[in-house]
């Protein structure tokens, strides 16, 4: 299996920028796609973008299209969310997963970390 934490999160006001990095360790990250998801409070989880194995295929929730970029190095077993032009509607926990097929249901994804707080202030 595969482990995951992420980092980076904070607080950030409406129209800055955050980067979120995910450290994966275990078995090789290369053969996994990684999602980003997010929750805000008394909401549930929903997908943000997600990263094909070889990093060659990418996709976004239409919410975070044109602001949000997500990208891996797997190399260093990392990935990354660069979230730009933040609004308050971002704010959320953020969770990286690791799973087979980079698709954007939570469910098909086996490997989650902890989170980290994204908080955009108006």
């Amino acid at each position: 299996q595969v482990q995951v934490v992420e980092s980076g999160g904070g607080m950030v006001q409406a129209g800055g920028s955050l980067r979120l990095s995910c450290a994966a360790s275990g078995r090789t990250f290369s053969r996994y796609a990684m999602g980003w998801f997010r929750q805000a409070p008394g909401k549930e989880r929903e997908f943000v973008a997600t990263i094909s194995r070889s990093g060659g295929s990418t996709y976004y929730a239409d919410s975070v299209k044109g602001r949000f970029t997500i990208s891996r190095d797997n190399a260093k077993n990392t990935g990354s969310l660069q979230m730009n032009s933040l609004k308050p509607e971002d704010t959320a926990v953020y969770y990286c997963a690791a799973g087979r097929i980079a698709v954007v249901a939570a469910g098909d994804y086996d490997y989650w970390g902890q989170g980290t707080q994204v908080t955009v202030s108006s």
